[in-house]
């Protein structure tokens, strides 16, 4: 029988060692920038010429730009760890989403089982708000949803599928469009936005723009993007 020798003569120290070897401390980007311009300030002040030396003012100007460079060097650090921070916290945030109805800005609407939710978003307060239902297959307007006055931000709705028809049937589960009719003191608005209902499908954290929600309709939308999370 063949015996192999585990440690072939070398201590398990030594191959641990070698295996978990420490990695060169990356140099200090802002010390290292200091280290280059003190040397060549005093490069700068060896050689300069006997009869026409530095000045104190002049001295005192490169130190100062020497200060302006490091704090802005360690800004520049500090920002870019408040990013990475920033952006964990938001994926975070964001895959506790997945599964979840939000409303995003669209006009369209799913109409299933006599229930529908969608939402509006004034902003600016309204003193008259109606919601007009289309049936893209017939282009022709078949509800109307009267809301009153409504306050700013942005409003779930439900709606129950009744037509305007004479005998306010139920109308066929489908897809429809909407559009929104707000007015104040008798003037229409235009800062107003249709909200559609999604579901948030799965996240993306590894995007060039961010934290991206990759939704079952409309697709991949920002968490600003989000009106509301029902």
């Amino acid at each position: 029988m063949t015996t192999v020798n585990a440690t072939g003569g070398t201590s398990i120290t030594d191959l641990m060692s070698t295996m978990n070897a420490t990695r060169k401390e990356s140099t200090d980007s802002v010390q290292a920038d200091t280290d280059k311009f003190m040397t060549l300030l005093v490069t700068q002040l060896k050689n300069q010429d006997p009869l026409n030396p530095l000045d104190n003012a002049q001295v005192t100007s490169q130190l100062a730009q020497l200060q302006t460079v490091t704090g802005v060097n360690k800004l520049n650090e500090t920002l870019e760890t408040l990013k990475s921070s920033y952006q964990s916290s938001e994926s975070m945030q964001a895959t506790n989403l997945i599964g979840h109805g939000v409303l995003v800005e669209g006009n369209t609407l799913n109409l299933s089982g006599g229930k529908s939710v969608f939402g509006v978003d004034l902003a600016t307060a309204a003193d008259n708000v109606q919601v007009i239902v289309t049936d893209p297959r017939t282009g022709k307007d078949v509800a109307t949803i009267d809301l009153g006055a409504a306050e700013a931000g942005a409003m779930p709705l439900a709606w129950d599928g009744t037509s305007d028809s004479v005998d306010a049937a139920m109308l066929a589960d489908g897809r429809y469009s909407f559009r929104i009719a707000a007015t104040l003191a008798g003037q229409p608005l235009t800062d107003v936005k249709a909200l559609t209902l999604d579901t948030v499908a799965s996240v993306s954290t590894n995007t060039k723009d961010g934290v991206k929600l990759n939704l079952a309709g409309k697709g991949a939308i920002s968490l600003a993007d989000i009106k509301q999370v029902l």
